[in-house]
């Protein structure tokens, strides 16, 4: 439960950012445009707080639904204006004003994401190294000439610095279209920096639970430690099974199991799969059998069973995790670009949950988007940040999407009356806001369905 109220409140704090800074958007250059601001409202509903300031006495509003907002602008298309205010409607103002206006919510929203990427940086991110663990046989990666132990150094030219800049890297530029291979540069064990050129051709992203890099063959490195088990945990399948701390399992099926990554591989790829087991209790073999529970997680369905194995030493945790921090100048410059990637990543998944070629199971509605909230803000503020920064994002290129009722769908009725020279007839947008509100309906189902196969799985 106090996991629970958790996440709830990361996801409260996380939106509530988000939608002030967005909206703030909309105000201020309305504002600099000289249009009256009536109303400036954070969430739906009912009033939890307001009051009316500044010289045009506008009406700032903190509502009980934290789902949203809105700013609502002096418009002769809503009420009555007063001879003395029309040039401050903002129906009166041209084409481009009104457009700046619109397009400023999105626009602050990616300013910031590269604040929060910035902040994150300068207060330094802890990930995993990025170095190859076991290559599976007969992936791209072995084919490649990838190796246990390979450091990555860079992807497509890109650095990086831990795994997961080398995943989404790796991720983005499987997204391009066109491309068969990526180039990826490591540090071998012999010490030698070399390319290797990945194949990335046959795999795709559009099926439903497959990870796309785990399929090239990439999994990190985890140091080699007994497959001993350490714990237990109640109503888990494990326990169901029999098993017990103390346990080093000998044997799974027909495959010998001599370290704990064999043992979690073999798991993992075998969700709902009754496994024959061979384990060492206090000097004797004891045959047993587990059956993992099927899970979603990484983009797949995998099997997991309940146990824990053996900790890590300070020598191992220091070998596998690693601080990513830069100075505030680079820190700048770093939140800048990543905040860069993480557009055109996004873009290109837009891009290809319309054309088939990604899953809709990508799609993520509020119940995930606030899980991730409390799993990051449970790690450290700079996880957080990034969190952050990866939904504001997200928020800034979904707004600007041509659906009537969004930003991008003024922008377009903007163009066309730029194009023409004259304005949508109302009957047109009408029209529109219906269409519109019937595919964010559609688009909002979608996400609250996966996050109900998620959270069964």
């Amino acid at each position: 439960m106090i996991q629970i109220l958790f996440s709830i409140a990361a996801f409260i704090v996380a939106i509530g950012v988000l939608v002030t800074v967005h909206e703030y958007g909309h105000y201020r250059v309305a504002r600099w445009c000289g249009v009256r601001v009536l109303r400036f409202s954070v969430g739906f509903g009912r009033p939890l707080w307001k009051g009316a300031y500044g010289v045009d006495r506008t009406e700032w509003v903190v509502a009980a639904i934290p789902l949203g907002g809105y700013v609502k602008m002096l418009d002769e298309r809503e009420g009555e204006v007063d001879a003395s205010e029309v040039h401050r409607a903002f129906n009166r103002q041209s084409v481009g004003r009104r457009a700046a206006i619109v397009a400023a919510g999105p626009a602050v929203n990616i300013v910031l994401a590269a604040v929060a990427y910035t902040v994150m940086f300068m207060i330094g991110i802890q990930g995993v190294v990025p170095r190859m663990g076991d290559v599976a046989a007969d992936s791209p990666a072995a084919e490649a000439g990838f190796e246990r132990g390979d450091r990555i150094l860079a992807v497509d030219g890109v650095e990086a610095p831990s795994w997961s800049e080398a995943r989404l890297t790796l991720l983005d530029r499987g997204l391009e279209g066109g491309r068969s291979h990526i180039p990826v540069t490591v540090r071998g064990a012999a010490g030698y920096e070399t390319e290797r050129r990945l194949d990335i051709s046959g795999v795709s992203l559009r099926e439903d639970g497959v990870d796309p890099v785990r399929e090239l063959g990439f999994q990190p490195w985890l140091p080699d430690m007994p497959p001993r088990i350490t714990g237990v945990i109640d109503d888990s399948a494990a326990a169901a099974a029999g098993l017990q701390a103390g346990d080093v399992v000998v044997r799974a099926g027909d495959a010998r199991i001599r370290t704990w990554s064999e043992w979690v591989s073999h798991v993992q790829d075998r969700p709902g799969e009754a496994i024959p087991l061979v384990v060492e209790r206090t000097g004797e073999s004891v045959e047993l059998e587990v059956t993992p529970a099927a899970v979603e997680a990484g983009g797949r369905t995998m099997g997991r069973i309940g146990a824990e194995g053996p900790r890590l030493s300070a020598e191992q945790r220091e070998r596998m995790y690693t601080t990513v921090r830069y100075g505030p100048i680079e820190s700048v410059i770093q939140g800048t670009a990543k905040t860069w990637d993480m557009t055109t990543l996004t873009v290109r998944v837009l891009a290809g949950l319309v054309t088939g070629s990604a899953a809709l199971s990508n799609i993520s509605g509020p119940v995930s988007i606030a899980q991730y909230a409390g799993q990051s803000a449970q790690v450290g503020l700079a996880t957080f940040l990034g969190f952050l920064a990866l939904i504001s994002v997200s928020i800034g290129l979904l707004n600007l999407l041509p659906i009537p009722v969004l930003d991008g769908g003024h922008l377009l009725y903007y163009a066309v009356e730029a194009i023409k020279g004259s304005p949508v007839s109302e009957r047109v947008q009408v029209m529109g806001q219906q269409v519109g509100l019937v595919l964010l309906f559609a688009l909002m189902s979608l996400a609250l369905y996966n996050d109900f196969v998620r959270l069964v799985h």
